[in-house]
């Protein structure tokens, strides 16, 4: 399974911004798929998660009402919509594909892609 994130950029404090990651390959291994940040100098930390029928989303605390995942399974494609950016989301997003959601922040893709920088001026 490939990934391909894309959709980062350099964005102004209180914009909005959709990630897309497009996923290739053994696609019907991916049934879950999610989103991580890592910013400078901090470790990797779960954004947010979607089931395969995109009916069960779940997301870290520290993102709650400004990040929205979404899916279209036609294309493979998983979304987050990230509204009211601030500079503290100023991170490189990493899309995550299949492996298992545990609960909680818990989810360990069996897949990644490569990342899109985010950066966000105040």
């Amino acid at each position: 399974v490939q990934l391909q994130a894309s959709g980062g950029g350099l964005v102004q404090a209180g914009d909005s911004l959709r990630l897309s990651c497009a996923a290739s390959g053994r696609t019907f291994n991916t049934n879950l798929m999610g989103w991580f940040r890592q910013a400078p100098g901090k470790e990797r930390e779960f954004a947010a998660t979607i089931s395969g029928n995109g009916g069960n989303t779940f997301y870290a605390d520290s993102v709650k009402g400004r990040f929205t995942i979404s899916r279209d399974n036609a294309k493979n494609t998983v979304y987050l919509q990230i509204n009211a950016l601030k500079a503290e989301d100023t991170a490189v997003y990493y899309c995550g594909a299949g492996g298992t959601y545990y609960g909680g922040n818990a989810y360990y893709p069996a897949y990644w892609g490569q990342g899109t920088l985010v950066t966000v001026s105040s």
